[in-house]
């Protein structure tokens, strides 16, 4: 997408409006962004933090997809694949603890000192329960989101009807005989306050997901990092041990820094291979055709070995995208997640 003649584009407009709301999800305001596909409402999606009236007057049948980020993003990201849909869906998708507009700990912004990976799954289950406490969930789910409901598939297969995975393909081996070198380091991170690297203005942030993702257009940049990225508050501390206060206002992502610190727990396959193994749903495993660094682990022989564990797998590769494949290729994602539904 080129930049128009004579200045700068404006920001991405959404096509389908999204309404924000919050439940409590054991014991955290978890926040949700919803929204009704395949009605006439094209006003644009609420503010961050607002809402918008399409999900109270869409239809109420309309059937449940659930949407889940991955790390170090929110679920505004799926903005774009949302406005490609074309049948009617209530699509759901929560910011994650620590992320977002969705607490880190019980009244607390933020947690005191990291994230438990099993407390995603017992968030999700907690979620699914409140919003379809009688029918098993559609799930679409990226990165991390894809690891976790991957797991998650095996332990409640009843509650999960269908999941696209989008490039949650798990971790690669963790080596035990590192197990003390990577509690050390955890113990010693404990020991400095951990910060997010502050932002002068959000098309700064904009231009920083435009260098991680070159495929993105500036339009859509503008949009996420409306999203992605808050202002500081006076006296927060920034990366360079400034506060605001003394630093020129900015802005720094919607994202706890203690997500930045090690896990302490290794990566345990056989315990993974054996959720895989125990989930029944159908499964759309997603992948991006262009490959960098963080896909080395799949072009292994060990990687293609763990996939047989899944009972009921279609794999799809869409091609001219990469990690974040629901920015830019989201209508061709639209397609795959309706048809794999249908």
């Amino acid at each position: 997408m080129a930049d128009p003649p004579g200045g700068e584009p404006a920001a991405y407009q959404p096509q389908v409006a999204a309404q924000s709301s919050y439940l409590t999800i054991r014991g955290l305001r978890y926040h949700l962004r919803e929204w009704r596909t395949g009605t006439q409402d094209t006003a644009g999606a609420a503010a961050v933090g607002g809402s918008a009236s399409a999900a109270s007057s869409a239809d109420s049948s309309a059937p449940l997809l659930v949407m889940l980020h991955g790390w170090m993003d929110v679920s505004a990201s799926f903005q774009f694949v949302v406005d490609a849909l074309e049948r009617r869906w209530r699509v759901v998708a929560p910011d994650w603890r620590g992320f977002g507009l969705s607490e880190g700990a019980p009244g607390r912004e933020w947690s005191v000192d990291g994230y438990a990976f099993a407390d995603y799954f017992g968030d999700l289950d907690a979620l699914l329960e409140q919003l379809s406490p009688d029918a098993p969930v559609r799930l679409v789910a990226h990165s991390m989101g894809g690891n976790i409901a991957m797991l998650y598939a095996g332990m409640r297969p009843g509650r999960v009807a269908g999941l696209v995975n989008l490039e949650g393909f798990g971790m690669p081996a963790t080596d035990p005989a590192k197990a003390v070198e990577r509690y050390r380091r955890w113990l010693d991170e404990l020991r400095e306050p951990v910060r997010l690297r502050p932002y002068a203005t959000l098309e700064d942030v904009a231009a920083r997901l435009m260098r991680n993702n070159p495929r993105l257009p500036r339009a859509k940049a503008q949009f996420l990092a409306a999203h992605w990225a808050r202002p500081l508050r006076p006296g927060e501390p920034t990366v360079s041990g400034q506060t605001e206060a003394d630093a020129p206002s900015g802005y720094v992502l919607r994202a706890d820094p203690a997500h930045k610190r090690v896990n302490p727990v290794p990566y345990r396959v056989d315990e993974a291979l054996s959720c895989w193994a125990a989930a029944t749903a159908p499964v759309l495993w997603v992948t991006a055709t262009e490959r960098s660094a963080f896909h080395r682990f799949t072009q292994t022989e060990e990687y293609r070995r763990r996939l047989t564990a899944i009972a009921r797998l279609n794999e799809v590769e869409v091609a001219e995208a990469g990690h974040m494949l629901h920015h830019d290729q989201p209508e061709r994602l639209a397609r795959l997640i309706e048809d794999f539904f249908q």
